[in-house]
């Protein structure tokens, strides 16, 4: 069993496969935090860990007693207002005024497996051995409210995962105005913590900082999980690095409004906070309802943060993303948007459907334009019918000639949003996230939809169902392009406003239950002006995710290098996009942009009619290598080898799991005049196997190649051209590794 109760000391002992996480019940009857870290054995009591001591200023929480206050000691769910001035983890507003509340220890239940949530999105067990759970029931006489603290260990991961449900039996209506999901307090911060900031086309760079007295913070208010921010940080002991030294993951199941902060107190120890951003957040809890927070993911890894990450990846493939397309490799595709925009029509389409299956193409994506009058971004969002001066046949008819072709076809939406010039915001103009008698703000000429409102929903889903119903239509590109403002709904009282962004996201969330549900044979891809709602809460309906807009090849090394830190590569799309590039306009080479992409899911975004022979010989061996080795890419162990962030050269691998193959890419960005000699220390291989490099004689054990390393053929040195491969800025190569049999 690994979790245990030591029931004399009221000790609480959560076990994964090399990690310990220790509570107890406190003196007051709350709950403190004893020990998060590396797996230690079970003893009948960790009593000794818990410590107090009389502090000059300390605020106390039993008279005569002076030793004891909350101030000093480590939580596990910490309130507000009782001897404890650091942030909390929840605030409950009353009807008379008062914000104060004391949640006690009840009882729990420790039982196998891992309940779902109604209405949110989490990982989950397909077998109840696979993850014990420990429900912990905190209430409070007073207002007559519960606490349920939900805790499920994994027994092959070093996961623990979190989340509380408020629950309200009393006689008056409570107000959630702080409901997060987890905390723990740390022993010291001693740590670095890593984040993932950006912007749109530079989404989830690392920043790393070492921790300071008082707040950091990473959050995001727009609406959405966002490009700014990702909901995701790691704590890391200063020496720690990719491969060793310790490392504490901490990411939001969720694709809202999200808090995530370490506060470091006056006594050096660090809380680290997660959930729903409290800002603009109330929530009412009537009488007998309840509320319950999203998941946080905790990992820890005494293996850097590679291990951190390998972690997170095994867990999100095979224990969040849902349905059919979890385990099936995914087909390589095709976009039409940066070869056609909106300037297309169905002859254009076909002849690029056409060109791409000669070359191995597998599916054809028919991006924005479809649609209403859609001849720019100004109009037609919301008339999901077909504009049939581009396509006279309709989209069933299109879909059927392009299978014809030996593609499957995809098929774009922007279900969430509306333009006001359309024949929905006509009818329905109060059918926008608005204020009455406000103005109106817009991102790319189009405002949000209410999915607050559940008539909203329905009607979207009906269009959407309708469409996947009468046409063979095996993708969909779900897109989101602008954040929220003027946030507020025509329906809901003025007492739950408050409660609009997260009502909002359970509109999304109920809208793609549904779509996967009815149709499971549907590849979903989430997409949010590329990487704005990059996050575990979509991964649970979407398997995969448009990494960024920016396909720049040298770019995306910032962005898929940063963005697997928590996400697994079978989840980032990545595509080879014409140059010079369309967000950057710089020039790199064919060769480049597919050694890059090849390391995600595969595809392309350009007009391959346009493409010169020679071009479309490469793209026929691109595709032809990607598709014998996707499962490498998509399921294998990812080790990070050299960091754009910190070098001038990027590296990263993929290792199958019985060890026997692996896949090596190399990115340079700019030449160097006269350059010395490179190698790279290899990771992930067995020592003792003997393995064969890109199909020639010469082999190396395992043991050479990840304590010697591989040396590289020499670049340019000015005068000697013999390695025409590594010559000027933007280069790359890939490895094949493939053991001896």
């Amino acid at each position: 069993m690994p979790i245990f109760f030591n029931e004399k000391s009221m000790e609480f002992h959560l076990q994964g496969k090399d990690v310990s996480y220790i509570f107890h019940v406190l003196p007051n009857l709350q709950l403190g935090h004893l020990y998060y870290g590396k797996k230690v054995r079970h003893r009948e009591s960790f009593s000794h860990l818990f410590q107090t001591q009389a502090r000059a200023t300390a605020s106390c929480v039993f008279e005569g007693d002076l030793a004891f206050s909350l101030d000093q000691t480590k939580q596990e769910y910490p309130s507000y207002g009782t001897s404890d001035y650091r942030e909390p983890a929840f605030q409950i507003l009353q009807e008379n005024g008062s914000r104060i509340t004391n949640f006690t220890y009840r009882d729990h239940k420790i039982f196998s497996g891992k309940p779902r949530f109604d209405g949110l999105p989490a990982t989950y067990v397909e077998r109840d051995e696979e993850a014990t759970t420990i429900l912990i029931t905190l209430v409070d006489d007073v207002i007559s409210a519960e606490i349920q603290l939900l805790y499920t260990v994994y027994e092959a991961f070093n996961v623990i995962t979190r989340s509380a449900k408020f629950i309200n039996f009393g006689s008056e209506d409570l107000k959630l105005t702080r409901a997060l999901s987890a905390s723990v307090d740390f022993f010291d911060s001693d740590y670095e913590m890593v984040q993932l900031s950006g912007s749109w086309a530079r989404e989830r760079h690392v920043k790393c900082r070492a921790l300071q007295p008082g707040i950091q913070s990473v959050t995001s208010t727009r609406g959405t999980s966002s490009s700014q921010q990702n909901p995701f940080i790691a704590l890391k002991r200063p020496n720690a690095t990719e491969h060793i030294g310790e490392v504490f993951g901490f990411n939001f199941v969720y694709s809202g409004n999200f808090l995530a902060q370490v506060e470091v107190d006056h006594y050096d120890v660090a809380r680290v906070s997660m959930g729903i951003h409290p800002f603009d957040f109330q929530w009412v809890l009537k009488v007998n309802e309840s509320f319950q927070t999203p998941e946080v993911v905790m990992v820890y890894s005494d293996r850097g943060l590679n291990g951190m990450s390998q972690t997170y990846h095994e867990l999100y493939r095979t224990r969040l993303v849902r349905g059919p397309w979890r385990d099936k490799v995914r087909p390589v595709l095709i976009n039409n948007w940066e070869a056609t925009y909106f300037d297309f029509n169905e002859e254009k389409i076909l002849e690029i459907a056409k060109e791409s299956s000669q070359l191995g193409v597998e599916l054809f994506v028919l991006d924005d334009g479809w649609f209403g009058k859609r001849d720019d971004d100004t109009t037609s969002l919301g008339d999901w019918f077909v504009d049939e001066r581009k396509l006279p046949n309709g989209i069933a008819s299109l879909a059927s000639n392009i299978k014809e072709l030996g593609l499957s076809f995809g098929l774009w939406f922007e279900p969430e949003m509306v333009s006001k010039e359309s024949e929905l915001y006509k009818k329905h103009p109060d059918w926008l996230i608005h204020v009455e008698n406000r103005s109106q703000s817009h991102g790319r000429n189009q405002y949000v939809l209410d999915f607050s409102r559940k008539e909203v929903v329905d009607y979207i889903y009906n269009r959407m169902s309708s469409l996947l119903d009468e046409a063979d239509i095996s993708y969909v590109k779900w897109d989101m392009n602008r954040y929220m403002t003027e946030i507020g709904s025509a329906t809901l009282p003025a007492e739950r406003q408050m409660e609009v962004a997260h009502r909002y996201i359970l509109g999304v969330y109920d809208l793609y239950e549904r779509l996967t549900s009815e149709f499971p044979h549907v590849l979903f891809e989430s997409c949010a002006s590329g990487g704005c709602r990059f996050d575990p809460g979509m991964l649970y309906y979407a398997p995969q995710t448009w990494t960024s807009d920016d396909t720049d090849a040298v770019e995306r090394l910032k962005i898929q290098y940063g963005t697997t830190f928590a996400y697994p590569l079978s989840s980032l799309g990545a595509h080879v996009s014409a140059v010079p590039n369309h967000q950057v306009f710089r020039e790199t080479s064919l060769k480049m942009r597919g050694d890059v992409a090849y390391f995600g899911v595969f595809g392309y975004e350009l007009d391959v009619t346009k493409m010169t022979a020679e071009e479309k010989d490469m793209v026929k061996k691109q595709i032809a290598f990607y598709k014998e080795h996707r499962e490498l890419f998509l399921t294998g162990t990812l080790y990070r080898l050299e960091s754009p962030f910190e070098e001038n050269v990027t590296s990263w691998m993929v290792v199958s799991t019985d060890r026997t193959e692996a896949i090596v890419g190399y990115y340079q960005v700019l030449a160097r005049p006269n350059p010395g000699f490179r190698k790279i220390t290899l990771q992930g291989l067995d020592p003792d196997m003997e393995y064969m490099v890109n199909g020639e004689v010469r082999t190396f054990f395992g043991d050479e190649l990840m304590h010697i390393g591989m040396h590289l053929e020499p670049e340019f040195s000015g005068t000697d051209q013999t390695n025409r491969e590594m010559i000027g800025d933007f280069t790359s190569k890939i490895i094949h590794l493939k053991a001896v049999q």
